[in-house]
């Protein structure tokens, strides 16, 4: 990563006005906390998005919303895509940065009256106070106080927002890559890491589906002409399982097994659902191909097992520019006298699919919080000052080189 072509707009400088957004940021959170938008559910998603829209408007940017086609599961919001030009062009310098979060949460219609935002001291609690409504408007904030700072120098300021991530984005997926595409740079605006620190890789999801099948027979007068697929099955799990060690930072894990229909009956068809995750593609090849191998050896005579893939998100590795990218962030980080680490995950999220398409990608730019997807969730508000400042600073850094 080349160096700047000047002196961009530093934390030291922008925590002011971060620390004078605090109220305004704690009265949209309780607010966006206070909408059940689970992934299921699409009215409390664009509800969430029409907050979104309100703000971004008024930062400049123009919005567009997209229905996503659902393929054969449940209706799901809309992909929000929020663009500013900025004052450079990309001959100038200018670089096209894209901020990344989801509006969706894992919870029921009914929650947010159940557990409503509640602050204990700095602590805010709530139904996506942590994932990731306090990341969404970590982000806007930042832009906020950039644009206030006088900053405008990049070619462009993306922000997405999806409607379904954690339901893996199936019908978010093609805007998402569609989008990312088109940018030098990505931060993605999960929460960090309850000790701070940022992430620089999340593994990717192989996720494999194997049948097995047999051949039936009545179990108690002619077991002999049959072939079972769930003992077939059961010698699958073992040497799947065993799988597990052989690369480092790859996992193999039979999730479902499912298997025959009455005792009586001879078993002539199961089916294995796997899930594979390695940090980086190579892994994620390895272990597929070496359940593709396994499959195809007859453990039990007369049955044979075919495998098909379900699913494959691609890992956000930990790459060179990612490091470099988060060099940019921990000196950001460095002028406020705080120190970031950087960690990796086995969780995936929108950041897998952007750093899928090429893009160097940096994800944990949110406040500290915890506890996701539980009842006890929570953010830290008195992080949300110093994070906000972090994530500008680097956006500023990123948005224009020599």
């Amino acid at each position: 990563m080349s160096a700047p072509a000047r002196s961009a707009v530093t934390a030291a400088e922008l925590l002011p006005l971060a620390e004078a957004a605090l109220p305004r940021y704690l009265a949209e959170l309780a607010e966006l906390v206070a909408v059940d938008s689970g992934s299921y559910s699409p009215h409390g998603v664009n509800r969430v998005a029409d907050l979104l829209a309100t703000r971004l408007h008024g930062l400049g940017f123009t919005v567009e919303r997209t229905r996503p086609d659902p393929g054969h599961g449940a209706p799901v919001g809309d992909v929000l895509v929020a663009r500013r030009t900025g004052r450079l062009t990309a001959a100038a310098g200018g670089r096209r940065i894209l901020l990344a979060g989801h509006m969706d949460t894992v919870f029921e219609d009914g929650t947010a009256a159940e557990r409503p935002f509640a602050m204990v001291g700095a602590i805010a609690h709530g139904p996506g106070v942590s994932d990731d409504k306090g990341g969404l408007l970590a982000g806007l904030t930042a832009v906020e106080i950039l644009l206030r700072a006088g900053w405008d120098d990049c070619a462009e300021l993306v922000l997405i927002a999806t409607p379904d991530e954690e339901i893996g984005s199936p019908a978010s997926r093609p805007v998402t890559e569609r989008v990312a595409a088109g940018a030098d740079y990505a931060l993605a605006l999960e929460c960090a890491r309850e000790n701070g620190d940022l992430v620089t890789g999340r593994k990717g999801v192989a996720d494999l589906q194997l049948v097995v099948t047999g051949r039936a027979a009545h179990a108690g007068i002619e077991p002999e002409r049959g072939a079972n697929a769930a003992l077939a099955a059961a010698h699958h799990v073992v040497a799947l399982q065993e799988l597990n060690g052989r690369w480092p930072g790859v996992t193999v894990n039979v999730g479902v097994l499912r298997a025959g229909t009455r005792p009586n009956i001879v078993c002539p068809e199961a089916e294995l659902r796997i899930e594979v995750r390695a940090g980086t593609t190579a892994g994620l090849h390895l272990a597929a191909d070496a359940v593709r191998a396994l499959a195809a050896r007859e453990v039990v005579p007369g049955t044979t097992t075919t495998v098909v893939q379900v699913d494959l998100c691609p890992p956000m590795e930990d790459t060179p520019a990612a490091r470099a990218m988060y060099a940019v962030a921990r000196g950001a980080a460095a002028d406020l006298g705080v120190t970031v680490g950087a960690a990796a995950t086995g969780g995936v999220g929108d950041a897998n699919l952007i750093a899928g398409t090429g893009v160097p990608t940096l994800d944990g730019l949110g406040p500290v919080g915890g506890a996701d997807h539980t009842p006890q969730e929570w953010l830290d508000t008195s992080t949300v000052p110093t994070r906000v400042a972090i994530l500008a600073a680097t956006v500023a850094r990123l948005g224009r080189e020599s």
